[in-house]
């Protein structure tokens, strides 16, 4: 990766932290998100798969916050590290973890986001260690 396609995903992501939309200019029209973090390990494709994953992902939680912590430059992708609160729907459960994203670039543009909900799990999928 470079340090343009790190940057890439820095905007993208404070984008999203702040109105809640993904950069739709950066994101490639038949982007792949794998979501670890669900049971079935969900798939989802294209910006209407993106805004379907946001929707199932967020109606989990009655409330939640994300901060990235750290943009880790893995080479081929970017692992971005986020420190994640919430609290379930139904349980009413309040959690606080270390989450870990995934993302890949083609030609400045995001084509695949891999989501875990733990940093080692990112980092090991992007071949680093903690």
């Amino acid at each position: 990766m470079s340090s343009e396609d790190v940057e890439v995903v820095r905007r993208g992501f404070e984008r999203f932290i702040a109105t809640g939309e993904p950069d739709w200019e950066v994101t490639d029209a038949d982007v792949l998100v794998v979501d670890h973090d669900i049971m079935d390990g969900s798939e989802y494709r294209g910006h209407d798969g993106v805004q379907r994953w946001v929707e199932d992902w967020s109606t989990a939680w009655s409330a939640f916050t994300m901060r990235a912590e750290r943009f880790v430059d893995a080479g081929e992708c970017v692992v971005v590290i986020v420190q994640m609160k919430a609290t379930g729907v139904a349980s009413g459960i309040e959690i606080e973890r270390q989450d870990g994203i995934v993302y890949r670039l083609r030609d400045g543009r995001i084509v695949r986001l891999d989501y875990f909900n733990s940093a080692e799990q990112a980092l090991a999928a992007a071949g680093l260690t903690a």
